[in-house]
C-alpha cells in the first residue's frame, strides 16, 4: 500500500463569475446532473491507478461545489468508497460559498461525511464583494462562519488582498473580523489580473486602476504578521494553520504525493508523469458517455521534477533537502543549487539549516521568483 493519495473532484459550475476568475466553470447548471454521473463515471474508469494507494484525502474544489445537493455529494463520495481503499478517518473538504451556507444545508451537510470546509469569504466587506463580483455580501459572509461553526470545527476561508485602492487599515480590519471568529485556518491570496477575465478588461478600458506590487506586498507582510501573533502557522506562502489544522489535501500536494483529479480541467500527478482532463465541459461529458478519458498526459523529465520540488519546497515551511536533491537528482543538480543560492543566501532572502533550504521572513513574498531563478534550464 502507498503512502497515501489525494482525491480531487472538481465541480466546473458558479452561480455567476467573479472578475479575477479565469477557472473553467459553466453558470448552467442544467448539466449538473449529467456531470455528477460523468465524475462517477471517470472515478471507476480510474480505479485501477490508485490501486496501491490509500485514499487520505478527498477534495471537493472547483467552480463551486457547494451547489452540489447533499444526494450528489453522497454519490460522489459512494463511488469512491465502493471503488478504492479509503483510510478511516479521510480529511474531506468541500468549498463553499456564503450564499449556499444557509442553515438548513449546513445541517444537511454536517450529516455527510464532509469533516472540514473551505469558504470563500474573500473579504468581509461590500465594497470589496461588489469589486469582484462576489454572489454573496458582507452579512453572509459572517453569518456563514458563525452558523457553520456550530457544526464543523475544521473550517478554512479564504481572503483576497491587494486590491486597488485597499488601505492597510482595510486590510488590518478584515484580518481582524476573520480571526474574531476562532477558526482554525486561513488562506490568504493577492488578487492577480488573468487575461480575458473581466478584471482585466476593465483595467484596460481604464475603469479599475492598475494593480499594485508593492502594495500587495505590504498586506502580505501585514497578513503574515498578524496571524503568526494569533498563533498559526505560517506552513506555506498563502496558508495559516493552526496546530493540527494544517490542510493535508494540499499538503499532499506541496509535498509531492500521488493524487488523482477528478472533472474537467482538473490535473493528476502519480511521482512520474502529470495529467490533466480537457477543459471544455462539453467535450468532457461527450468523451465520458463513451467511457473515454479525455486527458492529455506528459511524462516529466528529471529536470522538470527537480525545478516542480524547488518551486513547491520553497513555499513551505518543510523546504527544499539539499540531501534530497543529491540522492534523487544527483551531483549535478545538487552543485547547481548550491551555486545558484549563494546570492540569495548572503542578500537574507533564504537560509540553510541543516541542508534544508527554506525562504526567510524577508524573501517570503518572492518565493516563486526566487525559486524560478534556481530551476535547472536544460534537456534531459
Amino acid at each position: 500500500m502507498g503512502a497515501g493519495g489525494a482525491i480531487y473532484i472538481n465541480i466546473p459550475f458558479c452561480k455567476q463569475a467573479c472578475h479575477y476568475c479565469d477557472f473553467n466553470f459553466s453558470t448552467i447548471l442544467e448539466r449538473k446532473v449529467s456531470m455528477v454521473s460523468a465524475l462517477q463515471r471517470e472515478l471507476e474508469i480510474r480505479k485501477d491507478e490508485f490501486s496501491g494507494e490509500l485514499v487520505r484525502t478527498i477534495y471537493f474544489g472547483g467552480g463551486t461545489p457547494s451547489v452540489l445537493e447533499i444526494e450528489e455529494i453522497d454519490q460522489i463520495l459512494t463511488t469512491i468508497q465502493n471503488n478504492y481503499k479509503v483510510s478511516e478517518n479521510p480529511e474531506i473538504t468541500l468549498e463553499a460559498n456564503p450564499d449556499d451556507l444557509y442553515k438548513e444545508k449546513i445541517e444537511q451537510l454536517a450529516r455527510t461525511p464532509i469533516n472540514r470546509l473551505s469558504i470563500g469569504i474573500q473579504s468581509f466587506f461590500d465594497v470589496d464583494l461588489r469589486f469582484m463580483n462576489r454572489a454573496h455580501n458582507a452579512l453572509e459572509a459572517e453569518q456563514c462562519i458563525t452558523l457553520a461553526s456550530k457544526y464543523f470545527r475544521n473550517i478554512s476561508i479564504d481572503l483576497i488582498y491587494g486590491l486597488p485602492n485597499m488601505t492597510k487599515e482595510h486590510w488590518l480590519q478584515n484580518l481582524e473580523k476573520a480571526l474574531s471568529f476562532d477558526i482554525p485556518h486561513i488562506s490568504g491570496y493577492a488578487l492577480t489580473v488573468e487575461p480575458k477575465t473581466a478584471l482585466a478588461h476593465l483595467i484596460k478600458k481604464g475603469a479599475v486602476s492598475p494593480l499594485d506590487d508593492a502594495l500587495a506586498e505590504e498586506h502580505f507582510r501585514i497578513m503574515s504578521d498578524k496571524l503568526e501573533r494569533a498563533g498559526y502557522s505560517h506552513y506555506e506562502i498563502s496558508n495559516f494553520g493552526r496546530p493540527g489544522y494544517f490542510s493535508q489535501n494540499n499538503t499532499a500536494y506541496w509535498l509531492g504525493k500521488k493524487y488523482m483529479g477528478i472533472g474537467p480541467s482538473a490535473h493528476s500527478f502519480d511521482g512520474k508523469q502529470r495529467s490533466w482532463n480537457i477543459g471544455n465541459n462539453f467535450k468532457y461529458l461527450t468523451a465520458l458517455k463513451k467511457r473515454e478519458l479525455p486527458k492529455e498526459v506528459e511524462i516529466l523529465s528529471r529536470t522538470d521534477r527537480y525545478n516542480e520540488y524547488v518551486m513547491t519546497g520553497l513555499r513551505t515551511i518543510w523546504g527544499v533537502s539539499m540531501d534530497r536533491v543529491l540522492s534523487e537528482f544527483g551531483q549535478e543538480y545538487h552543485s547547481y543549487l548550491l551555486k545558484q543560492v549563494e546570492p540569495y543566501l548572503i542578500r537574507g532572502l533564504l537560509q540553510m539549516d541543516n541542508d534544508v533550504l527554506t525562504v526567510t521572513k524577508k524573501g517570503e513574498f518572492l518565493s516563486d521568483g526566487i525559486a524560478s531563478d534556481l530551476f535547472m534550464v536544460k534537456l534531459d
